[in-house]
């Protein structure tokens, strides 16, 4: 069974990539944390590409979603599904293709979505176990 021609094929793995990148940038540009991305594509139909990083408050975490969400619709990709924003502890944008997860820090730890599709997930300083003395 063929699912498309090449030429459509290739349009959707490039939207898929300018979406990616576009939710990368906004991340770096607002300073989220640890973020990671997990290749989804052959493990799940839910979407090609998961992306999980961290904001350091509730008004950071939500900071940052608005940020996706404006620069999506301005740039042509319409509006993503958004779950999560009135509080800000772990919101989800589902863009279709491309899903984001941007958490505050001890949300993140108790869910740990890394761990659960297989990808490492960066330790920062307070994920670290702490030191025991020699003795």
């Amino acid at each position: 069974m063929q699912t498309g021609t090449a030429g459509s094929d290739n349009a959707a793995l490039e939207r898929v990539e300018d979406l990616k990148a576009l939710a990368l940038g906004c991340l770096d540009e607002m300073k989220a944390e640890e973020t990671i991305e997990i290749d989804l594509a052959g493990k799940t139909s839910i979407a090609d590409t998961m992306i999980v990083t961290s904001g350091r408050s509730q008004r950071h975490v939500g900071a940052i979603a608005d940020k996706i969400i404006q620069d999506m619709k301005a740039k042509g990709f319409g509006t993503a599904r958004v779950e999560g924003l009135p509080a800000c502890d772990w919101v989800l944008i589902d863009a279709g293709d491309v899903l984001v997860h941007i958490f505050r820090p001890e949300v993140r730890g108790f869910y740990n979505l890394e761990k659960m599709w297989g990808a490492d997930r960066p330790l920062s300083g307070a994920d670290r176990p702490a030191g025991r003395l020699a003795g």
